[in-house]
């Protein structure tokens, strides 16, 4: 019996597909299955010859602990300066290099080059910069500007380490975000602003009344990547700082990978793993929920008008 060109179309999807889907389930499924459970477990991989079930004790631990709780609030101290700060400056750059301002080819440049440079290079460059004995920022305030008040040991101490943190990770995601608030902006129809134009409506105007508002699938995108970003920093308080001084810039993902691959402790660092995982989601539905609630409130106004005018 001869098989259908429908079914032989079929099988050939499965096929090609075939081996993605093994790849996910064998690099993707498998670690996500096998963390869980382990999240739950008692595991010292170089001295338990098993896991041994212990419940919930791994995450009523974390909130004993005083080094995740150092690192879950030195978390939310970077999260709550990097997410904001990320998104509006990244917005700006992408508005003025939408616009063509002079010399916007150099910008772009100097923005997306950072996204091609390893972020170990990165925490190397900028732990060069911000040395305090032979930096070169320390060197410009002092030595050129004249400004040795502002000097600071940027790495030795609490505030300035994180602040110095918070800086670099600015500079490596800006690229990413820009990007893709111009693809958004690309999607706006200049019919739309040219109109606004000529009914007399000045750049402010055309800003916050036309084009934020048409950015709200951009929100949605670059709030979950940013969140994510801020989350799980790693490579630029690791090679920087390593957590220092003390415990001013231990950030969680770091403290995971301290307890996993320092301390072999496999089944608390997954509960810390899936705890970070928890606060991505919930955040990330947070920033989806505000910006399809303004999205429904806009369709019922539009409503209300239709029904008044109609009336």
């Amino acid at each position: 019996m001869k098989m259908s060109y429908r079914k032989k179309s079929i099988l050939a999807g499965y096929a090609f597909a075939a081996p993605g889907m093994i790849f996910a389930i064998l690099y993707m499924g498998y670690p996500l299955v096998r963390s869980f459970y382990l999240s739950f477990t008692q595991y010292n991989f170089a001295f338990d010859p098993k896991p041994v079930f212990v419940g919930l004790n791994n995450y009523v631990r974390m909130f004993s602990d005083s080094y995740f709780l150092d690192s879950l609030r030195n978390t939310a101290v970077f999260s709550l300066a990097f997410f904001p700060s990320l998104m509006v400056v990244s917005l700006i750059i992408a508005l003025l290099l939408d616009k063509g301002v002079r010399g916007s080819g150099i910008y772009r440049t100097c923005i997306f080059m950072a996204m091609v440079v390893p972020l170990s290079l990165t925490g190397i460059i900028f732990q060069w910069i911000f040395n305090n004995q032979y930096g070169l920022l320390n060197s410009v305030l002092s030595q050129i500007l004249g400004l040795d008040s502002w000097t600071h040991n940027w790495l030795g101490e609490g505030k300035w380490a994180m602040f110095s943190i918070i800086i670099v990770s600015l500079w490596k995601n800006m690229g990413m975000l820009v990007i893709l608030f111009m693809a958004g902006l690309a999607g706006i129809p200049n019919d739309i602003i040219e109109s606004a134009k000529i009914d007399g409506a000045n750049g402010m105007q055309i800003i916050f009344r036309i084009i934020l508002p048409n950015l709200k699938e951009s929100y949605i995108i670059c709030g979950r990547w940013a969140i994510i970003q801020s989350v799980k920093v790693f490579e630029q308080p690791f090679v920087m700082t390593n957590g220092g001084p003390g415990t001013a810039t231990l950030v969680l993902y770091q403290y995971t990978w301290q307890n996993a691959f320092k301390y072999y402790e496999m089944g608390y660092a997954s509960s810390i793993a899936y705890f970070m995982g928890i606060i991505i989601l919930v955040l990330s539905a947070i920033n989806m929920f505000l910006n399809r609630e303004k999205d429904v409130d806009e369709v019922k106004k539009k409503k209300r008008k239709k029904g008044g005018a109609a009336a």
